[in-house]
């Protein structure tokens, strides 16, 4: 297996509005989820840094777009670019704020996924050790209908013992209606999933 290493990782700006996304185009590689899924601590594991973004024991902390520029060392060939966004999107479901901020921000997330025309595909972070909730259910639709590539992510999957993962993903899979392909187990503490995950990301920056 060809191998992928992370050279740079590096916080770049939090968004409010679409005025205060980046300006430079790169691929951008989004997460979504609900709040306390573990989306910061995915994007630690993947860039092998304890803290590039920040990870919160209070459900709704994240309450901006975070974008991190990533680049890439692999000797595959060719390569749109070897440079792209990691997006930590605002956590659905429970969180700490006032309805009408929640309204806000779901009309804010909505015009980013709507508009932005360099999304490669969104991982969508599913506790693994609970069944899919209706929020997560209406994000997933909500972002097929948009024609966006979906890569459920089952976060916590160390937490699950060996018996017991497959009914767990089962329960996953028949909930979205997706083949097993179509998810991914991932340990942020184990960095499980993160080699397959890196593989995801060389191939939607392949030509």
């Amino acid at each position: 297996m060809e191998e992928i290493k992370i050279i740079k990782s590096e916080y770049v700006t939090s968004a409010v509005n679409k005025k205060t996304c980046p300006e430079e185009l790169l691929p951008e590689i989004v997460f979504v989820g609900r709040s306390n899924v573990g989306k910061s601590s995915l994007i630690n594991s993947l860039t092998n840094r304890k803290s590039l973004a920040r990870t919160s024991g209070t459900p709704g902390k994240t309450q901006t777009i975070n974008f991190f520029r990533v680049v890439l060392s692999t000797n595959h060939q060719p390569l749109t670019t070897n440079h792209f966004y990691l997006v930590d999107l605002p956590g659905y479901g429970y969180a700490k704020t006032s309805k009408t901020n929640r309204k806000l921000w779901a009309k804010f997330i909505d015009e980013y996924l709507s508009s932005r025309r360099d999304i490669k595909f969104v991982c969508q972070l599913i506790d693994m050790r609970h069944p899919p909730q209706e929020s997560d259910l209406k994000s997933f639709a909500s972002l097929v209908e948009k024609n966006l590539p979906v890569l459920v992510v089952a976060t916590k999957s160390d937490k699950i013992g060996k018996t017991q993962r497959q009914k767990h993903l089962d329960a996953i899979k028949n909930s979205f209606g997706i083949d097993a392909e179509s998810i991914l187990p991932y340990s942020s503490t184990k960095n499980e999933g993160r080699s397959e995950l890196l593989d995801v990301i060389l191939n939607s920056l392949i030509k």
